[in-house]
């Protein structure tokens, strides 16, 4: 006799933040019970920790229909579709709201420290697919515990991992001894203590994403404030500077990206950064209280006090070391996926819509959803995410025809990582359309009730 769902083991996701959250919320609606392990104490811990940087997307696109159906009896109220939030918005007004919704499916201080088929190490082929999974988990207090999983989803994102100043890659020289003058987050210019570490300071930031934007649009406020006086930015990039390196302006069909990445050029045209191109950072030496960084070709800058290292990041595979996992060589995100994501063919609006086909391993049952299923891209969008999970939840469930069918479609200009700083973008967009299944979907524009993307950091 087969079992039934509810004498099965539970779905085990990783991660309490939006696509782990929304994983969730479909398993809920599938009849599928969910257990969610989240390592921070909070639900959305990573989100909170960018709690000070306003989004480019919108409301109407941060919320997942299941999510928002499993909130419905509690009286929660979506917040204005039109207005853009912070993280902590994000985190306190829908995050935290729906991980209370979900009750004791949602374990905090959780961390997942290894993932297996029961009494099977990689190797292993004799009934592989038949065994249940074993994820091993860490709690806050220390105590390990071993929870079997009929399937994992792996929702944990790639905060915690972010990339080095390393033009190759790896830390450069001198990076981690230099470690109290280096940091990889936007900072928090609200902060009395951040504030302080800033003003009146030069500043090396590197990185050519929306969050070094956001990062130089902040120092350039900063350095026009009373207590700024002699803040200044030195902007590092890789490549050399080009039509597209500021994004897509006022072109671009998510209006709040476009204004973030003119506020950056802003920076360098009035003075408040230098720009430094072709920059490969091979080594950051310490010169008395300031820093100097080195590049590949032997180039030397202008002593600096900070370091802003904004890279990107890239998943932690670490604990997933006993699963037979298909990932692609160079963006560590599954094979099928990859080529639709790399970087180096393609934006956000050539990205194929994708779900449970493209996500899907050589080890049945795991997926790898949300921003750590982009391995190294740094296209991402939310409600990307949130599709995944829908597929995903599907394929669980024994629903084929639903996972299959993919209802996304992208935008294209601009960068599509990060986050930005502004309320009210001027620009109005109007509505094309698409469909599930579409044969030849038409690009979504921004700011109708059709659904469209959405960004995150």
């Amino acid at each position: 006799m087969s079992a039934t769902v509810t004498e099965q083991p539970p779905v085990v996701v990783i991660g309490a933040g939006p696509a782990g959250l929304a994983a969730a919320a479909h398993l809920v609606d599938r009849g599928i019970e969910p257990l969610v392990l989240e390592a921070g104490a909070q639900a959305g811990a990573a989100v909170r920790e960018w709690a000070h940087v306003r989004l480019f997307s919108t409301w109407s696109e941060l919320t997942d229909p299941a999510a928002e159906k499993l909130l419905a009896p509690t009286g929660w109220t979506k917040p204005d579709t039109k207005a853009y939030p912070s993280g902590g918005d994000w985190a306190e007004q829908y995050l935290q709201p729906l991980a209370d919704a979900l009750g004791d499916t949602v374990r905090l201080g959780a961390r997942v420290t290894g993932i297996s088929r029961a009494g099977r190490d990689r190797i292993v082929d004799a009934d592989r697919a038949d065994q249940p999974f074993t994820v091993h988990v860490t709690h806050a207090d220390g105590h390990e515990e071993k929870v079997l999983a009929r399937a994992v989803i792996d929702a944990s994102g790639t905060w915690t991992t972010p990339s080095p100043a390393g033009g190759d890659g790896l830390p450069a020289l001198g990076e981690r001894a230099a470690a109290d003058r280096v940091s990889y987050r936007v900072p928090d210019l609200n902060d009395p203590a951040t504030r302080a570490r800033y003003a009146g300071k030069r500043t090396a930031v590197i990185g050519s994403g929306a969050s070094a934007f956001t990062a130089l649009a902040a120092l350039a406020a900063l350095a026009k404030s009373e207590d700024g006086t002699g803040t200044h930015a030195t902007w590092i990039l890789r490549r050399g500077l080009s039509g597209s390196t500021f994004g897509g302006g006022t072109a671009d069909q998510l209006p709040a990206r476009g204004a973030l990445g003119l506020t950056a050029k802003a920076a360098v045209d009035e003075g408040h950064a230098d720009a430094v191109t072709g920059f490969r950072t091979e080594a950051i030496e310490r010169h008395g209280d300031r820093l100097i960084l080195v590049a590949e070709d032997g180039r030397h800058l202008d002593p600096v006090d900070e370091v802003i290292v904004l890279t990107g990041f890239r998943p932690d595979l670490s604990f997933l070391d006993e699963l037979r996992l298909g990932l692609d060589e160079r963006l560590q995100a599954p094979l099928a996926l990859a080529p639709l994501i790399d970087p180096n063919q393609h934006s956000c609006g050539t990205v194929y819509p994708h779900g449970v086909n493209e996500l899907s391993h050589p080890e049945e049952g795991v997926y790898l959803v949300g921003m750590k299923s982009y391995g190294r891209a740094p296209t991402f969008l939310a409600l990307t995410g949130y599709e995944q999970v829908r597929s995903v939840v599907a394929a669980i469930a024994g629903d084929r025809e639903s996972a299959e069918c993919v209802e996304l479609v992208l935008p294209e200009t601009g960068v599509c990582g990060g986050a930005g700083l502004f309320d009210q973008p001027t620009a109005d967009k109007t509505s094309d359309g698409g469909g599930c299944c579409a044969p030849a979907p038409q690009l979504i524009q921004l700011g109708t009730t059709a659904s469209a993307p959405s960004c995150c950091p």
